[in-house]
C-alpha cells in the first residue's frame, strides 16, 4: 500500500533534484516554462505566482520581464529558499502559506500563473480558489495554469476514488494536504474557470498530460 507523505514534507524531501526531475522526466514542462513566459500580458508589472516552488516559470519569465514584481506563494519553505538563492536581484516577495487560506487582495495583479500545482485538489477547493483569483486581477488580467489534466472522466473518477481510499486506510482528513495526483479532465477544468468569472478560457497547449489553459477576465 503506498503512504502518502504530507504535501510539505514530500517537496522539501526532493527540493535538490526538483528542477532537473521536471525539466527532463515529465513530458511537457520543458517546452511550458517558456511558452508560459512568452503569454504573459506584455504589460504585465505585478504578477501572483500559486505554488511557485523554485520557480522554474520564474527563470523564464525573468527573461523577458526583468523588473516584474512577483508575489510568490507556497507551502515548501525550502523551495521558496531556494527560488530566492537563483534570484536574489529581483523584485520577490515569497510567501510560505497555504494559497487557499491567503489573501489576493482585488485588482491587484496583471496577471497570475500556476505550474503543475493545482492537480492536487478537488474540485471544490479549485473553484473557491479560482474566484480569489479572479477578484485579484486588474480588468483584462489574464490567469495561465500549466498543470497534469487527462482525457477522461473515468480516469479522473478513478484517482480521486484511489485518493479517497488511502487517505481513509491511513487516517487521512479531506482537508489535509498530502501528496496524490487527482488530475482533472480539460473540459472540467475550463468549467470550473468559467464558474469563477473567467469570460474567456483557451486551450493553448498540450504534451502527454501537461497542458496549459489561459483564461481572461472580462474579456
Amino acid at each position: 500500500m503506498a503512504t502518502l507523505e504530507p504535501m510539505s514534507d514530500f517537496f522539501t524531501k526532493r527540493v535538490n533534484g526538483y528542477d532537473e526531475h521536471m525539466i527532463s522526466n515529465v513530458e511537457g514542462c520543458k517546452e511550458g516554462y517558456p511558452l508560459m513566459a512568452s503569454l504573459l500580458p506584455p504589460n504585465t508589472k505585478e504578477l501572483l505566482d500559486l505554488g511557485c516552488g523554485t520557480g522554474l516559470e520564474l527563470d523564464e519569465i525573468f527573461k523577458l520581464f526583468p523588473n516584474v514584481n512577483v508575489t510568490g506563494i507556497d507551502l515548501c519553505k525550502d523551495m521558496l529558499s531556494a527560488l530566492k538563492a537563483k534570484h536574489p536581484d529581483k523584485n520577490l516577495n515569497l510567501i510560505c502559506a497555504d494559497y487557499f487560506k491567503a489573501d489576493f487582495g482585488s485588482n491587484k495583479y496583471d496577471c497570475a500563473v500556476s505550474f503543475e500545482t493545482m492537480h492536487h485538489f478537488t474540485h471544490e477547493k479549485k473553484t473557491a480558489l479560482y474566484k480569489k483569483i479572479c477578484d485579484s486581477l486588474t480588468s483584462n488580467g489574464r490567469y495561465i495554469e500549466c498543470d497534469y489534466m487527462v482525457d477522461t472522466i473515468d480516469q479522473e473518477e478513478a484517482l480521486f476514488a484511489e485518493n479517497a481510499r488511502l487517505r481513509k486506510e491511513q487516517g487521512i482528513g479531506a482537508d489535509e494536504y498530502y501528496h496524490f495526483d487527482t488530475p482533472c479532465t480539460i473540459e472540467n477544468q475550463i468549467k470550473m474557470l468559467k464558474n469563477s468569472g473567467f469570460t474567456h478560457i483557451e486551450q493553448v497547449f498540450r504534451k502527454g498530460n501537461t497542458t496549459m489553459l489561459v483564461a481572461t477576465k472580462n474579456k
